[in-house]
């Protein structure tokens, strides 16, 4: 029984360890600017929305606390308005949460019991996807008509980068993310466990960055290698 107990909770430990690991070698390109320098919203309305929607997807793949931390500082360069901007970061909470539900790797929880066994990838997506709209929408629809006004003026600074950097941000950002979204297909198609589907992925990624990086001296290789 013991044995048992230790082998569930391994592998829900590397299957974690394996995501966040991607998703920070992600972060640490700035692939997230792929996503966040193409909002380009002028009102108010149609910013939640943008975003919220961004959120409610991004979280489906990602976990809901780095795509909340994503979204939240884009936030922080558009709405300089401290009202303003609390109510979006609570839809984008909300928002990020709903996206997280319908996904078996979206959220720590639905992941553990997917890995546990206790529920299918398909099932959950088929049962949950509807309503976590809806919990999206409703709440988007109320705030909606209590956020009006212009963003002309204010558009998201992004950092310079060189064409070669952006190059990287699009290689390792569409990577990371499609490795996220095939792992659920990797356990169906092979049956095997889904931390393994997690680790092969991991080590792609790797093999990835030192691609890129093989160029640089010691000391960046190291700041971008896994």
């Amino acid at each position: 029984m013991l044995f048992r107990s230790l082998i569930g909770t391994a592998q829900i430990v590397f299957f974690l360890m394996g995501a966040m690991t991607i998703v920070e070698v992600i972060d640490t390109h700035g692939g997230f600017e792929v996503i966040t320098s193409r909002i380009r919203a002028r009102y108010l309305g149609t910013l939640v929305w943008v975003v919220c929607w961004g959120s409610f997807f991004l979280s489906a793949v990602l976990d809901n606390l780095t795509t909340t931390i994503v979204m939240v500082s884009l936030l922080r360069k558009l709405l300089p308005d401290r009202d303003q901007r609390l109510m979006c970061v609570a839809m984008v909470v909300i928002a990020a949460n709903a996206g997280g539900a319908w996904s078996p790797i979206g959220d720590v929880t639905t992941t553990m019991l997917w890995i546990g066994g206790q529920i299918s990838a398909g099932h959950v997506m088929q049962q949950v996807f509807l309503p976590s709209i809806l919990s999206v929408v409703v709440p988007l629809i109320v705030v909606s008509f209590q956020l009006r006004g212009s963003l002309e003026g204010i558009l998201p600074s992004s950092t310079p980068v060189t064409p070669m950097q952006a190059k990287e941000q699009r290689i390792i950002f569409s990577s990371g993310l499609s490795i996220l979204v095939l792992i659920p297909v990797f356990k169906t198609i092979t049956q095997l466990p889904p931390y393994m589907g997690m680790l092969l992925g991991l080590g792609l990624i790797w093999v990835i960055t030192e691609i890129l990086h093989h160029r640089r001296n010691t000391e960046q290789r190291n700041q971008y290698s896994v």
